[in-house]
C-alpha cells in the first residue's frame, strides 16, 4: 500500500558500533506525509536514516517487495485464519499490544460503544482520499523549538545564518510547490512575534537590531511573497490576511521603517507628486513590516492583459493599434505593465519564487519596457522645462519612493530574475567552495525571446540597465536611521552583483546609453543637471560607473563622475548669480528635519569618488585640474580634504619610480586649502597637517617652500610658521633633500628670516627665541630681532620668556645683552617671602652670578632690582653669600680693568642687600611666628641659625642679632615651650 518500512544498518565508525535502526514512511501522491524512526532524529529535516529508505525505494523499486494495503489482505482471510493472525500478532507483541488488544475487544463485543457506530475500520497502509490534504511532512513541534533557539542566541553563534537558511528552506518550498511553505513560514513568524526583545526593545525605545532587523525585512518580503501566490486558494487567502492582521495589530510588532514616526505610500498606490511627505507624521497610518504582504491580498492575477503578458513570449498589439497612445503596449507592439513600481516588482519575485521562472521573465521584460517609456516621456517633458529649472538651479520633482533601500527590493528582484535566466551552471559546480568563499557567478547572453525583429537584447543586458535605471532614479532620503542605513546598504549589494558582471561589447553600449540617460535626464535622473537638496547623493553608484566607463569612454566616466560630486544637503542656497562661491556649512545640517544620521557615511563615499577620480587622472594635468575644482567646491570637510591630499601624495610618489609632479601640485594645492580651513578653528590634527604640509611641499620642490614661508599669515599661527614650518625648511635634512646650490640655500634663509621677523612682531611672547635662533646667521636680521625683543619686554612678555632669552644671549656670546634682558625680566618678578621653592629661583641666581661676572657697575644695576622683586630671606642670603666669595668682573669684558678684590658687605652695592636680607629674616620671623605649632619648632630654630649668620656680616651684626632676639622673648613670651628652646640656644 502507501506505507514503507524498513531497516536501516548504520556501519560502525571507530567510536561508535553498529547500529540498526527501524525506519516507517507514509506517502501519499508523491509525497512524504509521515515518517518515523528509531533514531529518535529531532530536526526540521529528515534524518539520515529516513533518506536512505526513501532512496532505497526510488532507485531499487524491483528489490522493495510491493504488496497490496493490508485491508484487502485481511479481506482475503476466512474466520479461523483471522483468529489466528490476531493471536499471532498479539503473542509477537504480546507487552506492547496486549492492553490495546483487550480494550478494542471489550468495544466490539459492546453494541453500543463509538467503534460499532463507524461502517469498516481505518488501514495505514492505504492512501488517503481523494479530497483529503496531501502535504510534505513537516515536524511542526521542531520547526518551533529551532527558531526559538536561534532567536534566543540573539545573532550570535551564526544564529543568523541559521535563521537565514530557513528563510531559504521555505523559499525552496514556495519553488516546489510545497504547501508547507507557508504553514512553516506562520510557525517562523509565531516565533519571531513572540521573542521576549520586542516588547523590551519598545519600552526603552532602542532600535530593534541590525542583524534582526535585516531577519524582520526578509520575513515581511517573504509573507508579500507567499500572499502574491498566482495559484493559492481564496480561503487561504482569507486564512493568512487574518493572521497578518493579528500580528500587525500587536503593539510589539516591527514597524516598516525600523523607527517610530514617517510611514511610506500604500503599497497599491501609484505615486503622486502630493505633499504627503511633509504632512504630519502622526497623522499617517502605523505600518509594520506585514504592512505590504496585507496589502498584497487585495492583488489578484485575474487581470487579462497581465494573464497574456505571462503566458506567452509573442503577446502583441495588432499592427493597426500601433499609432495613437496606448496603455497597454509600446510604439512597437511590445506589452508594457502599468503598476506602481515596487509592487508589480513583488509579483515577479512571486512568480519567481512559486516555480514560475518563464513566466516572471516575460512580466519582467513588460516593467522595463514600461520604465523605458517612462524615461523617454521624462526626458521629453524635461526638455520643455529646462530652460525655468535650469535658472532656479533646484527642483522639487523627485520620487519620495526611492526603489533601491526598498523594503522589496524591487531593482534587486529584476535583477535577479534577469541573471538567473543568464547563468551558465558548470558542471558539478556547487554555489560555495571548499574554502567557504562563493565563487563569482558566470552569466551569458541570452537573447529576450520575443516576436519583435530586434532581437539583439539580451536578459543579461536588459540585467544590467534596469540595474542602472534603478541606482540612477532621483529619490528623496528617506527619514530614520534604519530606513537610510538601508538606501546604503541596498546601493552596495546591487553594486556588488553588478561587479560581477563582464563587461563585453554589448553590456558596454548598454552601460554607455544609460549614463548618456542619466545625465540628460533631468530631475528624474540622481545624475540630472538639477536636483532636489535633499536627493539621495550618487557617489557610490557614480564610482562603480566612473571604473566601468573609464577604459571605453574616459570623457564620459568623468562627466558623469564630476557631476554625482555634489552634495546639495551641505549647501545653503548661494545668491543667484554667484555660483562659484556657495556659503559652506561644514558637516552640519542647517535646521531640516529629518536628519541625515549617514552623513558621515555618505561623505566619505564622496571622497572616495574624489580619490579614485584623482588616481585615474594621474599626469593629466587638465583633468587633475576639474577634479580638483570640483573637490574644493563640494568637499566641506577639512579632515577629507586632509586624507584626499595625503592620498594624492602617496600615488603621486611610489616608492619604486619617479614623483608625478601632476598629482603632487594637486595634493600640495589640496594641503594648503586644509590649512586655510583650520588656520582659525581648532583641529587636533593641526600639527600633524602642518608638518605634513611641509613635506609635501619640500617633495615638490624649493618654488613650493619659497611660496609657503612668504604666504605663511593666511596658512599658520606665528608659532607654527616659527617653530615647525620654517624650522624644518632650515634644517639639515631638507637642504640634503633637495640638494640646493648657494643661490638657492640663500633665497630660502633669506625668505625664513624674513618670516621670523613677522612672526616676532606679531606674536613676540611665543616667537622671539625661534626669530633669534632663524636669524644667527645674519647680522641685520639677528639684530632687528633683538630690537623686537626689547621693544616688546616691557609690555607684553613674561619674565619666565626673557630669561629664557637672556640665557641663549649668554650662550651665544653676548653677556652684556644677556644683562639687559635678565635686568628687564627681574622688573616683572615678584617672590614672596615664603616662596623658597620657587621656580624662578634658579634664573635669579644665575641673573646675579651673570651681573657679578661682568663687574661692580652691573652688579650695582641689578642689586636694587633683586631688592625690589625678592622677599625671601634664604633666597637673598644665597645671593649674598655667592657675591661675597669672589672678586667682581671675571667674565673679563676687552678694555674694562679689573681690581681682583672682594666687595665688602659695609659699601654699597653690597650694604643695600645685606639690609634687605637682614629685613627679609626678621619680617619673616614674625610672619612665621604667627601660625607656628610645636612639631615646626626645630627647623625654626635653624633658620634663626642661618639669619644670625647673615645679622653676621655686618659691622655691629651681633649687637643687632641680641637685640632681634630680645625683642622675640618680649613678644613672644606666651610660647614658653619655644622661648626656652631660642633661650638654650642663643642665650
Amino acid at each position: 500500500g502507501f506505507h514503507l518500512s524498513g531497516t536501516v544498518t548504520e556501519p560502525a565508525t571507530a567510536t561508535e558500533p553498529e547500529m540498526t535502526y527501524k525506519v516507517a514512511i507514509s506517502f501519499d501522491r508523491c509525497k512524504i506525509t509521515s515518517v518515523t524512526c528509531g533514531c529518535g532524529n529531532k530536526d526540521i529535516f529528515y534524518c539520515a536514516h529516513v533518506v536512505a529508505l526513501s532512496l532505497y525505494r526510488i532507485r531499487k523499486p524491483d528489490q522493495v517487495k510491493l504488496r497490496l494495503p493490508i485491508s484487502e489482505t485481511l479481506f482475503q482471510m476466512n474466520r479461523d485464519q483471522l483468529q489466528k493472525f490476531v493471536q499471532y500478532l498479539i503473542t509477537a507483541h504480546h507487552t506492547e499490544v496486549l492492553p490495546t488488544a483487550q480494550k478494542l475487544a471489550d468495544e466490539i463485543l459492546s453494541s453500543n460503544s463509538e467503534i460499532n457506530q463507524v461502517h469498516g475500520a481505518p488501514d495505514p497502509t492505504a492512501g488517503a482520499s481523494i479530497d483529503d490534504e496531501n502535504c510534505w511532512h513537516l515536524d511542526e513541534e521542531q520547526v518551533r523549538e529551532q527558531v526559538k533557539l536561534f532567536l534566543s542566541q540573539g545573532g550570535y553563534y551564526g544564529s543568523g545564518k541559521q535563521l537565514n537558511s530557513m528563510f531559504a528552506k521555505v523559499r525552496e518550498m514556495l519553488r516546489m510547490r510545497d504547501s508547507n511553505g507557508a504553514r512553516m513560514l506562520t510557525l517562523i513568524t509565531e516565533q519571531f512575534m513572540a521573542d521576549p526583545r520586542l516588547s523590551l526593545w519598545r519600552q526603552q525605545g532602542t532600535g530593534i537590531t541590525e542583524k534582526c532587523r535585516q531577519l524582520w525585512d526578509e520575513l515581511g518580503a517573504l509573507w508579500v511573497c507567499v500572499v502574491l501566490n498566482p495559484h493559492c486558494k481564496l480561503e487561504e487567502k482569507s486564512c493568512w490576511l487574518r493572521q497578518l492582521r493579528k500580528w500587525g495589530e500587536m503593539d510589539v510588532c516591527p514597524l516598516e521603517d525600523g523607527n517610530y514616526g514617517n510611514e511610506l505610500p500604500n503599497i497599491t498606490n501609484a505615486l503622486t507628486q502630493s505633499s504627503s511627505h511633509s504632512q504630519d507624521s502622526l497623522a499617517r497610518p502605523r505600518r509594520t513590516v506585514f504592512t505590504r504582504a496585507i496589502e498584497g491580498c487585495d492583488l489578484h492575477w485575474q487581470d487579462s492583459h497581465l494573464q497574456r503578458i505571462i503566458s506567452s513570449d509573442f503577446y502583441v498589439s495588432p499592427s493597426y493599434q500601433r499609432e495613437g497612445e496606448s496603455l497597454l503596449f509600446n510604439s512597437q507592439g511590445q506589452p508594457l505593465w502599468l503598476e506602481h513600481v515596487p509592487t508589480a516588482c513583488a509579483r515577479v519575485d512571486a512568480l519567481r519564487s512559486h516555480g514560475y521562472p518563464r513566466e516572471a521573465l516575460r512580466l519582467t521584460v513588460a516593467i522595463i519596457n514600461t520604465l523605458r517609456l517612462q524615461q523617454q516621456r521624462q526626458l521629453e517633458i524635461y526638455k520643455h522645462q529646462k530652460k525655468e529649472l535650469l535658472q532656479r538651479g533646484a527642483t522639487t520633482i523627485t520620487n519620495l519612493e526611492g526603489w533601491v533601500g526598498h523594503p522589496l527590493n524591487p531593482i534587486g528582484c529584476l535583477f535577479l530574475t534577469l541573471t538567473e535566466a543568464c547563468r551558465l551552471e558548470e558542471e558539478n559546480c556547487l554555489e560555495i567552495s571548499d574554502s567557504g568563499d562563493s565563487k563569482p557567478p558566470v552569466y551569458q547572453h541570452v537573447p529576450v525571446v520575443t516576436s519583435s525583429q530586434d532581437s539583439s537584447e539580451s536578459y543579461l543586458s536588459l540585467a544590467l540597465e534596469v540595474a542602472l535605471m534603478g541606482m540612477g532614479q532621483q529619490r528623496v532620503m528617506p527619514e530614520g536611521l534604519y530606513a537610510q542605513d538601508k538606501v546604503c546598504r541596498n546601493e552596495e549589494q546591487i553594486i556588488a552583483r553588478l561587479q560581477d558582471l563582464e563587461l563585453d561589447p554589448v553590456l558596454v553600449q548598454t552601460l554607455r546609453k544609460q549614463c548618456i540617460l542619466l545625465l540628460e535626464g533631468g530631475p528624474f535622473s540622481g545624475l540630472g543637471e538639477v536636483i532636489h537638496r535633499e536627493s539621495v547623493p550618487m557617489h557610490t553608484f557614480a564610482k562603480y560607473l566612473f571604473s566601468a566607463l573609464l577604459p571605453h569612454d574616459a570623457d564620459l566616466a568623468y562627466k558623469l563622475a564630476l557631476r554625482a560630486m555634489r552634495l546639495p544637503v551641505l549647501e545653503t542656497t548661494a545668491p543667484s548669480g554667484d555660483v562659484t562661491h556657495p556659503h559652506h556649512l561644514v558637516s552640519v545640517v542647517p535646521s531640516r528635519y529629518p536628519r541625515w544620521f549617514t552623513l558621515g557615511h555618505l561623505e566619505s563615499q564622496q571622497c572616495e569618488l574624489a580619490s579614485t577620480m584623482l588616481t585615474a587622472a594621474k599626469g593629466d594635468m587638465l583633468r587633475l585640474r576639474t577634479v580638483l575644482e570640483a573637490i574644493q567646491k563640494n568637499i566641506h570637510s577639512s579632515s577629507l580634504i586632509f586624507k584626499l591630499a595625503q592620498d594624492a601624495f602617496k600615488i603621486a610618489t611610489p616608492a619604486d619610480s619617479n614623483s608625478d609632479t601632476t598629482l603632487l601640485n594637486v595634493a600640495l594645492e589640496l594641503g594648503l586649502q586644509v590649512m586655510r580651513m583650520t588656520l582659525s578653528t581648532l583641529n587636533w590634527r593641526r600639527r600633524e597637517m602642518v608638518r605634513w604640509l611641509v613635506t609635501c611641499a619640500t617633495e615638490v620642490g624649493v618654488r613650493a617652500l619659497v611660496s609657503i614661508l612668504q604666504s605663511w599669515y593666511s596658512l599658520f599661527t606665528p608659532t607654527e610658521a616659527t617653530s615647525i614650518v620654517a624650522a624644518t625648511v632650515m634644517s639639515h635634512n631638507t637642504i640634503l633633500r633637495l640638494s640646493l646650490d648657494y643661490p638657492q640655500r640663500e633665497e630660502l634663509a633669506s625668505c625664513a628670516r624674513t618670516l621670523a621677523l613677522q612672526c616676532a612682531m606679531k606674536d613676540p611672547q611665543n616667537c622671539a627665541l625661534s626669530a633669534l635662533t632663524l636669524c644667527e646667521k645674519d647680522h641685520i636680521a639677528f639684530e632687528t630681532a633683538y630690537q623686537i625683543v626689547i621693544d616688546a619686554a616691557s609690555t607684553g612678555m613674561t619674565y619666565t620668556q626673557l630669561f629664557t632669552i637672556a640665557r641663549y644671549m649668554e650662550h651665544r656670546g653676548y653677556p652684556l645683552r644677556a644683562f639687559k634682558l635678565a635686568s628687564l625680566a627681574m622688573t616683572h618678578l615678584n617672590l614672596a617671602y615664603n616662596q623658597d621653592t620657587h621656580p624662578a629661583i634658579n634664573d635669579v641666581l644665575w641673573a646675579c652670578a651673570l651681573s657679578h661676572s661682568l663687574g661692580k657697575n652691573e652688579l650695582a644695576a641689578i642689586i636694587p632690582l633683586v631688592v625690589k622683586s625678592v622677599h625671601c630671606a634664604t633666597v637673598l642670603s644665597d645671593i649674598l653669600r655667592r657675591c661675597t666669595m669672589t672678586a667682581p668682573g671675571l667674565a673679563g669684558i676687552p678694555g674694562r680693568r679689573n681690581s681682583g678684590k672682594l666687595m665688602s658687605t659695609d659699601k654699597a652695592p653690597l650694604r643695600q642687600l645685606l639690609d634687605a636680607t637682614i629685613s627679609a629674616y626678621i619680617n619673616t620671623t614674625h610672619s612665621r611666628l604667627t601660625h607656628i605649632s610645636p612639631r615646626h619648632y626645630g627647623e625654626f630654630i635653624e633658620f634663626l641659625s642661618k639669619a644670625r649668620e647673615t645679622f653676621l656680616l655686618a659691622q655691629d651684626g651681633h649687637i643687632q642679632f641680641a637685640q632681634f632676639i630680645d625683642n622675640l622673648k618680649q613678644i613672644y613670651k606666651g610660647k614658653k615651650k619655644l622661648m626656652l628652646l631660642v633661650r638654650e640656644r642663643f642665650g
